[in-house]
């Protein structure tokens, strides 16, 4: 099993090696045929290649810089009180139900006061049985990384880690300076490119091929990173991630795609690139937060942790009745959300959750 994750691992690499040999070769292409050997050279526009090589060199700073903070940035760990102490693995453990083993996260979540907001399909604690935590909002757990990540929004195989909330914003900043550096490349090329289909193919040579294959190139990387800047583009401003624009999050008034909104799409942006102007642009971490509390909207209804109501059920007078719960409530108000709950047995509390991002 463990020479198999190894394996793994390393194949996990493959699509960051090759982006890498892309990179490398249209380095060469643009920088080496284009510039040098076309521009210069043989046309003599040393200030045109000048130019074209300072706004490329930018443009590929930003790039890389981005691109490669998304990849070896370490996901922040899960909070220490979030995981269960040995005694308490053993009281969940000893109970046989479900519902039992609920009613002892409960308790645990309770004594611990942790910030937990959201809940199962079935109202139950999110409890991650791989890592023995009980799960903060948004936290999910990855299959491949096989680990619990902070806000996950997906795993990546094209940087071969998950995008969370450590790296987010430089996910994003990836995907915005891949556009701008391929647009570039693209348009800086064109006239070169329409210019190799107006010569005779015998007074071609091998460089002119070299910066036709990397126009091309830039323009269809652009189209592919245009349609996933704008999806993520849209969630910044919803202050979602991947995982709750498919499957809302569960509150207990019920399902709310919104419920991690700071009302306003300003608000939202700041959540994650920050205050700071200045750092806007920049792939250097200013996400707010701790990746653990977050301002939810959903307050406003439910106005307190997820764990209150049991805890004013507790507190109540001999004399007085607790508050009755209809079972089907919960399920009504997941089906009035607009997702589908497809459990037969109200004891069944397991999350369902993607093994992983795509």
């Amino acid at each position: 099993m463990g020479a198999l994750k190894s394996c793994l691992r390393i194949i996990g690499w493959v699509p960051v090696v090759f982006i890498s040999a892309v990179i490398i070769w249209a380095y060469f292409a643009y920088v080496i045929e284009l510039c040098i050997f076309t521009i210069s050279v043989e046309q003599e526009q040393y200030g045109v290649a000048v130019l074209l090589l300072i706004v490329f060199h930018f443009f590929l700073t930003l790039f890389l810089w981005s691109y490669y903070k998304t990849i070896f940035t370490p996901h922040s760990p899960v909070p220490g009180e979030f995981y269960l102490t040995s005694d308490e693995m053993q009281r969940v453990e000893s109970e046989d139900r479900a519902r039992e083993q609920q009613e002892v996260l409960k308790e645990i979540t309770r004594d611990k006061a942790l910030p937990v907001y959201t809940r199962t399909f079935s109202g139950g604690i999110r409890y991650c049985h791989n890592c023995k935590i009980i799960k903060p909002d948004r936290c999910h757990h990855c299959s491949v990384c096989d680990r619990c990540i902070l806000k996950m929004d997906h795993h990546c195989p094209w940087v071969n880690n998950c995008v969370g909330y450590s790296n987010y914003k430089f996910f994003v900043l990836f995907l915005m300076y891949a556009l701008f550096f391929c647009l570039y490349i693209c348009i800086s090329t064109l006239p070169y490119f329409i210019q190799f289909w107006k010569r005779d193919i015998d007074h071609q040579k091998a460089s002119d091929f070299q910066i036709v294959f990397l126009c091309l190139l830039g323009f269809m990387f652009a189209l592919s990173v245009l349609a996933l800047l704008c999806v993520h583009i849209r969630l910044v401003y919803t202050n979602q991630s991947t995982i709750e624009s498919f499957r809302a999050p569960i509150f207990r008034h019920g399902p709310d795609k919104d419920g991690f909104s700071r009302g306003s799409a300003s608000g939202n942006f700041r959540d994650i690139f920050g205050e700071s102007r200045g750092s806007w642009c920049l792939p250097v971490f200013t996400t707010a937060g701790d990746g653990v509390n977050w301002p939810i909207q959903a307050r406003d209804q439910d106005s307190d942790r997820l764990l209150d109501d049991d805890r004013d059920e507790d507190l109540a007078s001999p004399g007085e009745e607790s508050p009755s719960r209809d079972p089907g409530q919960f399920k009504e108000s997941i089906q009035a959300g607009g997702t589908n709950y497809n459990s037969t047995n109200n004891d069944v509390v397991i999350p369902i959750e993607p093994n992983t991002g795509t």
